[in-house]
């Protein structure tokens, strides 16, 4: 698989975005899984942001380590991703859960890429999550919703 790409003349690097999330992930709080996960995410300014996974007793409120990636994108008062990486401590690829999709959507450039690790090629990420709704604007109204 080639290791460069560019998108909105963005050079991506898969190499070093696995680098970086393979690095987040030693920071991660997983006592519960033991699953450390890390994200890494290049922005249409050329800039990588990270994330790793944060548990707690309550499961279903841990945040995963893209919840992490966009939190850092949005302090840093970016936007637009063009290219993710999220990996477990060991450098295995993962998928995001349904939930990271609609957050890295959002957040994300139409066109962002999805890594797939070194065996595969990237992804569309609108190709994990087809028909996603992007923000605010594809969200029904409660009148709209009920057919008024």
């Amino acid at each position: 698989m080639e290791e460069h790409h560019k998108i909105a003349g963005v050079a991506i690097d898969w190499h070093e975005l696995r680098a970086r999330a393979v690095h987040a992930a030693q920071h991660a709080y997983a006592p519960y899984s033991g699953l450390h996960v890390g994200a890494a995410g290049l922005t249409s300014n050329g800039r990588i942001h990270v994330g790793c996974n944060v548990e707690n007793a309550s499961y279903g409120l841990t945040l995963c380590a893209e919840c992490g990636l966009i939190s850092s994108v949005i302090v840093a008062g970016e936007a637009d991703l063009v290219a993710v990486s999220v990996v477990a401590h060991d450098g295995r690829p993962l998928i995001p859960c349904g939930r990271c999709r609609q957050l890295l959507v959002e957040h994300g450039s139409v066109g962002l890429l999805f890594d797939q690790g070194e065996a595969s090629a990237p992804i569309l990420l609108r190709d994990l999550l087809p028909d996603a709704w992007r923000g605010p604007e594809d969200v029904p109204s409660p009148h709209t919703a009920r057919g008024n």
